[in-house]
C-alpha cells in the first residue's frame, strides 16, 4: 500500500482512493510539498517528527518515479527547494540540512505555490498534481487564502500541552484534507 500517495490525493473515501506501488503510470505526477519551518515548529520536536514523515514521502516520490516541488516557509519569505524535478535521493540532503527559524510566510508560500501550480498546469495539462502542506498553524491572522484547484492534505505538526487549533481551520479555508501528525 502506498500510504503518502493515498493520503496525498485526500482523505480515502472508498475502495478507488486507496494507491498501490505502481511500476509505472501513465500520467505524471506532481507533489508540491510546503514546508512551515518556522520557530513554532521548533517546540516540542514538531519538525523534527515532521522530518520523519517527510523521509518517507521522499523515499516514496522517488520510488515511484514522482516530481516533487519543495517550497519551505520560515524567515522573512518562503523559499524553493526544488521545482517540478523527479524525485532523487540528493533530496535527503535538504531535509538533514531542514531547521527552524523565523517567521512564518506560509500565506505568501501558499500564494507562490497557487501561481506555480497554475502556470504549470498549464504547461503539463495531463499532470496530477496533489498537495501536502506541513503546518503548525500557529499565523496571526488567516486572511485571503489563494484558490489551489489541486487536491491535498495538511498535516497539522503543533504539538505542546496548549494548542490552538488553527490548522484545522486553515484546512477547511483552503479545501485540504486535515491530519495530525500523531494520527500517523
Amino acid at each position: 500500500m502506498n500510504w503518502p500517495g493515498t493520503l496525498l490525493g485526500g482523505r480515502p473515501q472508498c475502495r478507488e482512493d486507496l494507491r498501490l506501488h505502481l511500476r509505472s503510470r501513465s500520467a505524471q505526477e506532481l507533489w508540491l510539498v510546503i514546508v512551515d519551518a518556522s520557530a513554532s515548529t521548533r517546540r516540542h520536536r514538531a519538525l523534527t517528527d515532521a522530518k520523519g514523515l517527510l523521509a518517507q514521502l521522499l523515499d516514496d516520490a522517488y520510488r515511484q518515479r514522482a516530481r516533487m516541488a519543495l517550497l519551505t516557509a520560515s524567515g522573512q519569505s518562503p523559499k524553493w527547494q526544488v521545482q517540478g524535478l523527479k524525485a532523487a535521493k540528493s533530496l535527503m540532503g535538504w531535509l538533514d540540512q531542514l531547521g527552524a527559524g523565523g517567521g512564518t510566510p506560509l500565506l505568501a508560500a501558499l500564494s507562490e505555490a497557487a501561481q506555480w501550480l497554475a502556470a504549470r498546469r498549464k504547461r503539463y495539462p495531463t499532470e496530477q498534481q496533489r498537495l501536502l502542506v506541513m503546518t503548525d498553524g500557529r499565523l496571526k491572522e488567516i486572511v485571503a487564502l489563494p484558490a489551489l484547484d489541486c487536491t491535498g492534505l495538511l498535516i497539522d505538526i503543533e504539538r505542546g500541552p496548549i494548542r490552538l487549533g488553527r490548522a484545522r481551520e486553515l484546512a477547511q479555508r483552503l479545501y485540504l484534507d486535515y491530519r495530525h501528525i500523531d494520527s500517523f
